[in-house]
């Protein structure tokens, strides 16, 4: 079954180039111009099993920003990426605080972006082959990974993560002290992304436990080397 790409862009030109270039791949990709198109047809049809955002949409400055948020509260596990000519630092971390996967420039090369979107498929693909393994299962002091439900909890409360923050939370708590560069955190989760996008995860992960507990303080960061789980 081909998997589902939705691609909302108001650029016909820049979206008909992206379609073309994935249906090559053996993708359906469905164009959607603004949010309200694009969250009728998922109420509709189902969520796809990837979405390629514009942060401008139509008249919505930040429509992008604003369906991101709202598909982060329909599934915390929807790889998303934004696709936008807004390449400042600001908006990238607002992406990525959102929820994203990734945060594309459209002056990204056609074969780097179809890297990107395999990049995060490959990774659904892997993490649904080993949640079936009971053996993958973690427990952490308070915290709870179960592979059979894809979720982590900390004191009996759901972390809502990302994809992208799933794997890396796991990684690091596979192994307690241990230090994970940001190469090896990119490699667990399986993106390509630069060393400030993965400190931007985790800055987001923090917030997100110290939500449910604010004295959590279990991710520590190794200066000049990466980040580890502490059991302290």
């Amino acid at each position: 079954m081909k998997r589902q790409i939705a691609l909302v862009e108001d650029e016909a030109a820049i979206a008909a180039n992206y379609q073309a270039a994935f249906e090559r791949l053996g993708f359906n990709v469905n164009i959607y111009t603004t949010r309200a198109q694009a969250l009728d047809e998922f109420a509709c049809n189902g969520l796809p099993d990837l979405a390629i955002i514009d942060v401008g949409l139509a008249d919505e400055y930040e429509g992008g920003f604003d369906l991101c948020r709202q598909l982060r509260e329909q599934s915390a596990t929807l790889p998303i990426i934004f696709l936008t000519a807004r390449d400042s630092e600001l908006d990238e971390v607002s992406g990525l605080r959102l929820g994203a996967d990734d945060y594309l420039t459209k002056d990204i090369s056609l074969p780097q972006m179809i890297a990107r979107v395999k990049a995060l498929l490959r990774r659904v693909d892997a993490l649904n082959s080993q949640i079936n393994s009971p053996s993958d299962s973690l427990t952490r002091g308070a915290m709870v990974i179960d592979n059979l439900t894809m979720t982590i909890s900390w004191q009996g409360q759901p972390v809502e993560l990302t994809l992208t923050e799933f794997w890396i939370v796991h990684a690091l708590a596979k192994y307690p002290g241990q230090v994970k560069s940001r190469q090896q955190l990119m490699d667990a989760a399986n993106v390509v992304q630069d060393d400030n996008t993965i400190t931007t995860h985790i800055k987001r992960i923090r917030q997100k436990f110290k939500s449910l507990d604010q004295s959590f303080d279990h991710i520590r960061t190794a200066y000049g080397m990466g980040y580890r789980w502490s059991a302290e």
